[in-house]
């Protein structure tokens, strides 16, 4: 269990009635055909996108966006998000609540993924992370360079790249500490000029009658469980994200004073949200 965590954080009990289990059916069938039919013409597409495009990728980010858009319809989950989308290079830097947030964020704004290398072994979850463009990097002071370059590479191109400073997930009803140690490769003489981080806030609030941290997926959880949970609820919920202005990292002195500046935003309207449902 995460230390961050204890006895009075325990996940609340998973029970599925007859009814929770025909709702599983008749969300999980269509939602699998969606993810892994969009998969596939995803791969498909990228065979043709990656030798004509290399690291551009004008085709498949739209097929994940879909995917991504239709996945709440499908779950039933309500999705609402407000406040504008950054248009200059950069980041993109949001508070951790579930594996829903893949899916939220890929929804309103085509952006990659930034995550721990582990992430790429796992099944399943590690396959899908690699056709959608994931960067996967090491959490090691001594691979900064590479991460750099790699951060490089991306930003030269277009790309969004969004990564979770909690280093963790979360029960949704807090933004833990955030973590500076990504935000170091942003203040490179050849990034620091050109960058931008725009915080987002996600909320998830909680079907009626349920927890309110229904959604959130943290410390030992299992994600079959969760999944089925979700799945199962008679009435769902919504997510509501809420995207903040853009921060220029030329106006921050270090890593620290940004990784402030994106949590304070995040916590400040997380905590509103939660309080204005």
């Amino acid at each position: 269990m995460d230390p961050l965590w204890n006895s009075e954080d325990d996940p609340d009990p998973i029970e599925i009635g007859l009814i929770g289990w025909l709702l599983v059916l008749v969300r999980g069938v269509p939602l699998a055909l969606l993810v892994f039919g969009g998969l596939i013409v995803l791969l498909l597409v990228r065979l043709v996108e990656r030798p004509l495009c290399g690291l551009h990728r004008p085709v498949t980010p739209h097929i994940t966006q879909f995917v991504c858009r239709n996945a709440f319809r499908i779950l039933g989950i309500g999705f609402e998000s407000s406040g504008e989308l950054m248009r200059e290079h950069g980041a993109v830097v949001a508070n951790h609540t579930s594996w829903l947030d893949i899916f939220a964020l890929n929804a309103r704004k085509r952006v990659y993924f930034v995550s721990k290398a582990e992430v790429a072994k796992w099944p399943g979850i590690g396959w899908l992370a690699r056709a959608t463009g994931t960067v996967f990097i090491e959490r090691n002071p001594k691979q900064a360079r590479q991460q750099t370059r790699i951060f490089t590479e991306r930003l030269a191109v277009g790309h969004k790249l969004l990564f979770f400073p909690e280093g963790t997930s979360t029960d949704g009803l807090r933004v833990l500490p955030f973590k500076t140690t990504l935000f170091a490769a942003f203040f490179a003489p050849e990034l620091r000029p050109i960058m931008y981080v725009q915080p987002v806030s996600v909320v998830f609030h909680a079907p009626k009658g349920q927890p309110a941290r229904f959604y959130g997926w943290w410390g030992d959880m299992e994600f079959g469980p969760h999944l089925l949970k979700t799945l199962a609820a008679r009435r769902q919920g919504r997510v509501e994200l809420i995207y903040h202005a853009p921060a220029r990292v030329s106006d921050f002195d270090n890593r620290k004073e940004l990784a402030a500046h994106c949590e304070e935003a995040v916590r400040h309207a997380h905590s509103l949200a939660r309080l204005t449902k």
